[in-house]
């Protein structure tokens, strides 16, 4: 895996991810919408971790400098 995620973007997956897990954890909700928040900022918080993005990588996007 060739790191494809610069800095800028990769801070921008923690803030994210970390407000998603917040947010499903303070909220009492149920049902798919609730699970997805955990899902997606887990995904954006482990992309963030190996500074790798799958997606990016089919795409051919790189925000590495």
């Amino acid at each position: 895996m060739i790191a494809n995620i610069g800095t800028p973007d990769r801070i921008l997956r923690i803030v994210i991810g970390l407000a998603l897990a917040l947010w499903f954890f303070l909220d009492q909700g149920a049902g798919t919408w609730h699970w997805l928040k955990l899902i997606v900022g887990l995904v954006l918080i482990g992309t963030a971790a190996i500074n790798f993005c799958p997606i990016y990588r089919i795409l051919g996007i790189s925000t590495k400098s």
